[in-house]
């Protein structure tokens, strides 16, 4: 049995490395997650199966409420990310596998882990975003136990003074509720940089190393410095080297706290916000220029017949006018092997990933893009909105083509495609010549360029968004933006990292899209850096070694322009 590592002592200076996930340093003792609640013992035989079904069901009940609760209280990525977490914990079919778990005789905790194991295995193997789920069942799972045995929710320790939080891994519901005040920087053992634990961090502004291998031997009380700039984690840090306390942060100034992005010598960087099915009216009090992605699935998943389009136009509609003269870019349903429609089923998909999925399932299902161009031109037309419109998981300038056909038919004049595919990447000026602009998907991009399953943490270090040969990709992107004087968006969660969103500038990126959280600390990065500075930036990114070496060429050259007199 392992020994509980939480009071385990430590010597001597060490440097783990991880995923820098969320930029920021900070200094502090390290206060461990403590671990999920344990199975009882397995019973030989259920009494009364009716009476332990209603117990199981009652306590994932319980547990989306508790969720629904909790995203009442939050904005944008936070409650999104909580609200699909509680449509999870509340799923039908989830508590039809409970209550057959029972039927054979498990217990209501058995029957809950068992039938969320499941569904875990279930969407690891059908992987993409699907799969990224996976660790909030488990969150669920972890809840639901804990209510069944009387035992106090998981929640993150509170030592009573500022500490840096070291877990296995970490459920969006803690990670949304952390105070910044007092947890200095977070610390996962696994993990990726586009999870919702590195979603949210970057949001509350804490630091944090994800993937970090050596996080498990990490005791309480034993001081670290995590950086989250480069992706690693000092234990007992010499006092002569790190200084304590977390690294001060720019001050806000009246020239870029609010309004459109800018850099330094007034180049415009279109600063946009990544939407799903938020409140519309919540999400344009927020200060953007827009909506860079509108992702449109949450109107078709779940469901058990296509919405009509009198359904789509009327969510459209709302929409569109909630943002009034400001740029809505709608991205047309992005689903198919990974995000399966429940009324428009498939054949097996051997590998999802590279499946019938985004703009492809117009081979088979030509008049579901058809339906829903239709709705979203009707809305735009009867608003007066500006609406754009881009398509999914296009390869090939003749793709691009296709969808830009389809949309103009439907009466749409702004017309773009993904980059998620390096094949559009390396033709973008191809791709570009059929298209009004582009938004590069860093999160694909990543997973198809280093071909590396972003669902697998062991696989993070690949899947990190300053992979220089992501980079250079986009800035081939950029580099036929420019010629052709069209514009390239940003819309992956690279777009979220204010060293990041530079370097995306320096690339050629005219837009940056990104959860509203984000908007002021990638507006005031911009507002501190001339576009020569972010083409010098994107220069040593590109030409580094790696993504730790990339992130750490462009932090250092931050740092030392900053200490400039």
């Amino acid at each position: 049995m392992e020994p509980d590592r939480r009071h385990a002592p430590a010597t001597g200076e060490q440097t783990l490395t991880g995923v820098a996930a969320s930029p920021g340093r900070a200094t502090g003792p390290v206060a461990v997650l403590a671990p999920p609640p344990a199975l009882p013992a397995r019973r030989a035989e259920v009494a009364d199966p009716a009476a332990e079904t209603a117990r199981a069901l009652d306590a994932l009940e319980r547990v989306a409420g508790l969720l629904r609760g909790q995203a009442a209280a939050l904005d944008g990525a936070a409650r999104e990310i909580l609200e699909a977490q509680a449509l999870m914990a509340g799923d039908p079919q989830l508590a039809a596998g409970v209550a057959e778990r029972v039927r054979e005789g498990a217990a209501a905790e058995w029957a809950v882990d068992e039938a969320i194991a499941s569904y875990q295995e279930l969407f690891r193997s059908v992987g993409g975003p699907l799969a990224e789920r996976a660790a909030d069942l488990g969150d669920i799972r972890n809840r639901a136990l804990a209510l069944l045995l009387g035992l106090p929710l998981p929640r993150p320790p509170a030592p009573g003074h500022p500490f840096v939080l070291v877990a296995e891994d970490l459920a969006p519901a803690d990670t949304a509720r952390l105070d910044p005040g007092t947890v200095l920087a977070i610390v996962t053992r696994f993990g990726g940089p586009t999870d919702h634990t590195a979603i949210l961090a970057r949001s509350l502004g804490i630091p944090a190393v994800v993937a970090c291998a050596g996080a498990h031997r990490l005791c309480d009380g034993v001081p670290v410095t995590v950086d989250g700039d480069r992706g690693e984690v000092v234990v007992r840090p010499a006092p002569e080297r790190h200084a304590a306390g977390r690294r001060a942060r720019p001050a806000r100034t009246a020239a870029d706290a609010a309004g459109p992005g800018r850099t330094a010598d007034g180049h415009g960087v279109a600063l946009l916000l990544n939407l799903g099915g938020e409140d519309p009216q919540r999400a344009a009090r927020y200060d953007s220029e827009g909506v860079g992605l509108l992702r449109t699935e949450f109107l078709f998943l779940d469901r058990a017949a296509e919405p009509t389009p009198e359904e789509q136009y009327a969510v459209y509609t709302r929409l569109f006018r909630a943002f009034g003269d400001r740029t809505v870019t709608v991205r047309t349903l992005d689903v198919g092997a990974d995000k399966p429609l429940a009324f428009a089923p498939q054949e097996g998909e051997p590998n999802p990933a590279l499946g019938m999925r985004g703009f492809r399932t117009v081979r088979a299902r030509p008049g579901l893009l058809r339906r829903q161009l239709a709705a979203i031109a009707r809305a735009a037309r009867d608003t007066g909105a500006h609406v754009r419109v881009m398509a999914p998981m296009v390869a090939t300038p003749q793709e691009a083509a296709d969808f830009a056909e389809l949309a103009r038919e439907s009466g749409l004049g702004e017309v773009g495609a993904m980059v998620e595919v390096p094949a559009a990447a390396l033709l973008a000026d191809r791709v570009l010549r059929c298209v009004d602009f582009v938004s590069v998907g860093t999160n694909d991009l990543a997973q198809y360029t280093l071909a590396a399953d972003r669902t697998r943490s062991t696989l993070s270090d690949l899947l990190d968004p300053w992979q220089p040969a992501v980079l250079d990709l986009v800035g081939r992107v950029g580099a036929a933006g420019r010629s052709l004087g069209r514009p390239v968006g940003v819309c992956g969660e690279a777009a979220a990292d204010p060293l990041l969103a530079l370097v995306l500038v320096g690339l050629g990126a005219t837009s940056l899209s990104m959860s509203a959280s984000a908007l002021p600390a990638v507006r005031r990065a911009l507002a501190r850096h001339s576009l020569r500075d972010c083409r010098e930036l994107a220069a040593l990114a590109v030409e580094a070694a790696g993504p730790r070496q990339a992130r750490a060429a462009v932090s250092d050259a931050v740092g030392s322009a900053a200490a400039e007199p």
